[in-house]
């Protein structure tokens, strides 16, 4: 704890700078902290591995994947789905044999009261012409004792100190599983055949000696070679998977009619597909960058 005394203040009550000090040396109360421009993946980055795409491809909804990663991700969870699937039809043809058990053996017990209700009926004719007055002696019943019944019973009344009878548990049932495969950013369905190219343009440096990957400028618009940033809001071409600025969509695209700067191909607003970026550190552009850490709290 911070002593109050201390501290180079005029106040006379626990100051919230106080406060935050002591919460950052102890283990109790939540901490939160905004994140830096560290801490946010770059717009080129692969959203699974974090790092620049060699052969990147983006989805429809807008999310950059490295080929290799999400095609691997894709075939990883086809296969969990195909497991999934054998259980759950093991576990529907078990339930059928036991639904399918449970009929016959109620059948079986309709069929033997019946013929235990057909036994009981006798008639005799010679017992119509007697008197009424005429009492029969009924036979003293002569109940079983407890151990008797327990004898009888025993294979079936469930004992907890004896393993073999005692009641188990069944497994837990397996809820159907869904055929399809879902985006791991923005879990909406996602198909191999729906992964489009991105093609980025090299920014025009002398450079040649350091790698792309180092430069902090990598990449420029394909029209109008401004720097691409994760301040800059980008879109990618889907007929040819350019990747341009929004700024060139509204400017140059859309008031040509619609067509592609590049090939003169006319599209739609389903063939610009914005792309999702990191953040920048200072604002919250696209992404909440706050980050917070639950601990204990004190109870009083």
């Amino acid at each position: 704890m911070t002593r109050h005394g201390k501290n180079a203040t005029a106040s006379s009550v626990y100051s919230y700078h106080e406060k935050q000090k002591d919460t950052e040396q102890s283990s109790y109360g939540t901490q939160a902290a905004r994140l830096g421009k560290d801490s946010v993946k770059d717009f080129d980055a692969c959203c699974l591995t974090l790092q620049p795409c060699r052969s990147p491809v983006v989805t429809p909804h807008g999310y950059l994947y490295e080929k290799e990663a999400i095609l691997e991700y894709i075939v990883h969870k086809k296969r969990l789905l195909a497991k999934q699937s054998k259980l759950y039809d093991k576990q529907k043809k078990q339930e059928e044999k036991e639904m399918k058990e449970l009929a016959q053996a109620e059948h079986r017990s309709k069929v033997e009261k019946f013929m235990k209700h057909e036994k009981s009926i006798v008639s005799k004719s010679n017992e119509a012409f007697k008197l009424k007055t005429e009492e029969k002696t009924a036979p003293v019943e002569i109940k079983p004792s407890t151990s008797q019944v327990f004898d009888k019973y025993d294979k079936n009344v469930p004992s907890f100190w004896i393993p073999a009878l005692t009641p188990q548990a069944k497994e837990a049932k397996i809820k159907k599983p869904d055929s399809k495969v879902y985006c791991p950013m923005s879990n909406k369905p996602i198909k191999m055949k729906d992964l489009i190219p991105v093609k980025f343009t090299p920014i025009a440096d002398r450079d040649k000696k350091t790698s792309m990957i180092s430069k902090k400028d990598r990449w420029m618009c394909a029209v109008t070679h401004d720097t691409l940033g994760n301040s800059v809001p980008s879109v990618v071409l889907r007929p040819t998977g350019d990747v341009v600025t929004l700024e060139c969509v509204d400017k140059i695209i859309r008031k040509n009619g619609m067509r592609h700067p590049v090939t003169d191909e006319v599209m739609s607003e389903n063939d610009i597909i914005p792309l999702t970026r990191g953040g920048t550190g200072f604002a919250s552009t696209n992404e909440v960058l706050d980050s917070k850490s639950y601990r204990p709290v004190i109870m009083a």
